[in-house]
């Protein structure tokens, strides 16, 4: 469970999370949206410690993150927009290593670890291979397969589908859906929730750094396309 409870946030004198409180559930799907600058990406980064609240707290199965950021950041796995960002290592099995061997396991734990997280992504048998000639839809599935090597009950995506072609996209999804299915939590922060509204169990839509909607999918998307916020609904398609 992640507990946003009245998180403020400014940076360079700007406000951009107001007094947010929100309760994720463990295996809950939730599409967040919400224009630039409406604090999607700075919300996520509270969820593991990437950044800290000026007011308020952030809960992670009831530990404050500031307390046990080892455990906030096992717990909650962090895909971000770009994934080329948060790669440190040459090649697919040794960047998925990365975040198990910091946790000082055994390297028979490691290993599974890895094969199981390739697995989950569809590109097991490739842990040689070299990231930087990956495509951009298997470098995200790589970045969730780190992810996923933490074993984190909570997966969280920053706009995953950026840049990425319909082959890609299509298989990000895929992965999205079968983790979903196998009861982790899955947290996709997008401008266009038509992508994966369909296997969501909530809605969350920020504006000016306020939790404007939340609501089951059909009547939070109906209540989008009936507001000002700004995003996309498929209705004007």
């Amino acid at each position: 469970m992640i507990e946003f409870d009245d998180v403020s946030f400014a940076y360079g004198g700007a406000n951009i999370l107001h007094s947010v409180s929100l309760t994720i559930d463990d295996g809950e799907f939730v599409v967040l949206v919400g224009p630039n600058g409406s604090g999607k990406t700075t919300l996520l980064r509270h969820t593991n410690g990437l950044l800290e609240p000026a007011d308020g707290r952030v809960r992670v199965d009831g530990t404050p993150v500031a307390a046990d950021l080892v455990a906030a950041r096992s717990a909650v796995g962090m895909v971000f927009q770009h994934p080329r960002d948060q790669f440190v290592a040459a090649t697919v099995a040794a960047d998925v290593a990365f975040g198990p061997e910091n946790l000082g396991l055994e390297r028979d734990v490691i290993d599974d670890r890895v094969e199981r997280a390739l697995e989950a992504v569809n590109m097991n048998g490739r842990g040689d291979e070299r990231i930087d000639e990956l495509s951009g839809g298997e470098q995200s599935r790589v970045a969730i397969a780190g992810a996923l090597a933490m074993a984190p009950s909570h997966l969280v995506l920053d706009e995953p589908f950026s840049g990425l072609d319909d082959p890609a996209r299509r298989s990000v999804r895929e992965q999205l859906a079968s983790l979903s299915a196998s009861g982790t939590g899955v947290i996709v922060s997008t401008h266009d929730p038509a992508e994966v509204i369909d296997l969501a169990d909530r809605v969350i839509a920020m504006a000016d750094g306020h939790v404007a909607i939340d609501d089951e999918p059909d009547r939070a998307m109906a209540e989008l396309a009936a507001s000002e916020i700004g995003v996309r609904t498929g209705s004007e398609r």
